[in-house]
This record gives C-alpha cells, structure tokens and sequence, in this order.
C-alpha cells in the first residue's frame, strides 16, 4: 500500500493554475490533482504564507475523500497567499474568483475553507459572475444534466448547504439558528467515534475526550460526543485550553460551544496556552480529536496519549500529523500501528458527502436526512475497512489500501 500511495502522493497533479492579484500582493494557486470522472471539487482557503505545496497537498486528500463521499471525482483545491484580517480580502476574492471562472462554470467546484466563509464570501462573490452554485463545475462536468434535471439539483444544493437546522437532536442553539454546513463536520468527526466502537466493540459513553481546536469542526465534535455520554476532559486551542479531570457537564461544553469568540475557545478561567499544553497531552483520555490546523500534531504529543490510555483518534483535521509527507509519513504511521486512527478522508468528509447527497436525483433536502446520510456514509466506510481487517489498529492503512484501487 505505501508503495502505491507515494506514486498517487508524486504523480503530477493535472491542473495547476498560478494567479498573481493585480491590486494587492495576493498569490494564489488552483491545484487539480485529476479531472476524474470528467470534473474535480474541493473548497477555498485563504493564509499568509500558504503555498503550492500546501495546495497541492489538500487537493490530492481531496481525491481519496471523494472514494469515500462521492461523487467519483477528481480531487481539487484553492489557496490563497494572503492576510484574511486585511481590510482588502473582499476585493482580493473577487478578483480571484472572476480569475477562475472558466474552471468554476465548466469542471471545478469549490466552497468554503480555511478563512472563506462558504455563506458569506464564496456564495455571493460567485453568484456575481454569474455562476449558478459554486459546485456548478461538477454538475455540467460530471454529471452533465438537461436542463431541468441541473436546474433541480441546483436548488437542491441551494437550499440543502444553507437549510436551518431545526432538530433539536443535531444543535446546540435555538432551532434554525445554525446551517447544516455549519455542524456536519464536526457531526461526522463525533460519528466516527461512535461507529468505530460499534464495529470493533465497545462504547463511546463514559469515554474521555481531548479536543484540538475549537472552531466549528471541534466544539460540534464536542457538543456531539458529550451528547453521547463521552466526557470532554481537555481543550487546547490557539487562544488557550480548559482541563477538567472529571469532564464537562452536556450543558456546559453547550455554554462553550456557544460562547465562541469567532472560531476562538472563549471562557472564564481558561489556561494560557503554554500551560495547557503542558499538560493535557498527558491527562489521559481514550479519544482525541484533532480538529484545528493541519501538521500540528507532534510525536512527543502522541506517544503521551498512547502512554495514557488513548484507544481512537478521529481526524477532524485535514493531515493532522506533523509530517512532511503528504499521506502516512512516520508520526501518522505510527499512531496507526498503536491505535486506531479514523483518517481525514473518513472521519471529516461530511460537507464533501453533503455536496454529493445534494447533487443526487431527488435528494430529500431535510436536516435529519442529511445528517443520517453522512453517518450512513461514514459507517459504510469503516465497516469497509472492518471487512478488510479486524483489527483495532493499521486502520487508516486499510482504508488508504480500499480508497487505491478506486484510484489506480
């Protein structure tokens, strides 16, 4: 399997598109890993310092999270190389998306990332180019639909992304207040945790849990968990870190979860970061998720985890091992040999399933149906892998080994 993942991992990506902002100093790439299945999909995010590499990376995550989500499409990603606090950025997205609008109308979908909001930014800077949804690429490039059929499966990924969520089951707010795009990653990542201890044996209730990160990805996960009787015991995150030996009470990683500041950890009392860190890689939990920025996570950090207690790692984060490979380098290898990692490409597919539900014939545009979708998608997966292996750990080497030979 590695063998065939580092010639996926240096295969030349298909498409690479260079853009220079005329107005500011903005840089950005659009990295095609192939046009599989006539089209390719994946979102826009936008940091100073980003690189092609970077870019790169993710569109090729991208491919193999599309095994597992659909559609059967060719794996794609958008980075910008600029300050998302500059006072400029609307004008800089603009001009990017007017740069790649042949590619948007044709063959590539893409939405919302690191720093792009998919509501805010990527819906109208599109719609005002005239691009019906930003997913309209992969509709006229893989599913090349008549024109009722695409007008239908445009209003479905109209209404289906920015749909209320009104189960009080899936929110942690007031009914309607919150989008589906705004809880399904974290969803998926929580329902991971579930799922595997339903297939491999055992339960999540009473599990304790480290969260990484609390931006939508993290506290969803958190709220999700907590719902399920886990018991969140640590969370670090850039702004700081909260450790509570016993765990948070539901109604208290609720409180949290809806005290954010932005995508920030905001509460009374929280640690600095520096004391946090210190600490909670060694606390003990049985589940950690990692769900904050990329290549974070270091091998002193994972061997204090193994060395106290820790059974699952769900990847809400994409690459979330500090490796410089693209896929399983040595930290990630090893995490897989001493426990049962979820990879990315599971465990945070939920907003690209949601994409591919919404883009079916006739997909029922309802919160609980997409949320019990993408769980179906993602018990599917693991139970895949299970087929393949019984085993607790080389979790994610299976699925890597499933997710190939659909791919070469």
């Amino acid at each position: 399997m590695k063998e065939q993942l580092r010639a996926f991992e240096e295969r030349p990506a298909e498409i690479v598109f260079h853009w220079h902002d005329s107005e500011t100093e903005a840089k950005g790439w659009v990295v095609i890993n192939s046009l599989r299945g006539g089209a390719a999909g994946g979102g826009t995010r936008m940091r100073k310092g980003l690189t092609q590499g970077e870019v790169l990376s993710l569109a090729k995550t991208m491919e193999i999270k599309f095994t597992v989500a659909g559609p059967a499409i060719g794996g794609a990603k958008s980075g910008i190389d600029f300050d998302p606090q500059d006072p400029r950025k609307d004008g800089v997205l603009r001009r990017w998306y007017k740069a790649i609008y042949p590619l948007l109308k044709n063959y590539y979908g893409t939405g919302g990332d690191l720093n792009v909001d998919q509501k805010t930014e990527v819906i109208p800077f599109t719609s005002e180019l005239g691009i019906l949804h930003p997913q309209e690429g992969v509709l006229n490039g893989h599913y090349q639909p008549g024109g009722f059929a695409k007008a239908r499966k445009i209003k479905q990924l109209q209404d289906g992304v920015s749909l209320a969520v009104h189960s009080k089951d899936h929110t942690p707010t007031a009914a309607g207040n919150l989008k589906v795009g705004d809880l399904i990653t974290g969803y998926g990542t929580a329902m991971s945790v579930k799922h595997f201890y339903e297939i491999w044996g055992g339960d999540v209730k009473g599990k304790r849990v480290i969260i990484q990160g609390w931006g939508n990805v993290g506290s969803g996960a958190a709220y999700y968990l907590s719902q399920m009787g886990a018991n969140i015991v640590g969370i670090i995150d850039i702004a700081g870190g909260l450790i509570k030996p016993n765990g948070f009470s539901f109604k208290e990683i609720i409180d949290l979860f809806n005290a954010k500041d932005g995508n920030a950890l905001n509460a009374e009392n929280m640690l600095s970061f520096e004391d946090t860190n210190k600490a909670i890689w060694s606390m003990g939990a049985e589940v950690f998720i990692p769900a904050a920025a990329s290549r974070l996570v270091n091998s002193s950090q994972l061997d204090q985890m193994l060395d106290h207690g820790l059974e699952v790692i769900s990847s809400g984060a994409n690459v979330p091992f500090a490796d410089k490979e693209i896929f399983y380098g040595p930290i990630a290898e090893l995490a897989d040999q001493k426990c049962a990692v979820i990879p990315d490409f599971i465990s945070n597919c939920g907003m690209a399933r949601v994409f591919g539900y919404l883009m079916e014939d006739h997909a029922k545009v309802e919160d609980v149906s997409i949320f019990d979708d993408v769980s179906e998608t993602i018990h599917k997966a693991l139970s895949d892998v299970y087929s393949s292996s019984n085993e607790k750990t080389h979790i994610t080497f299976h699925a890597y080994s499933n997710a190939l030979k659909l791919l070469i």
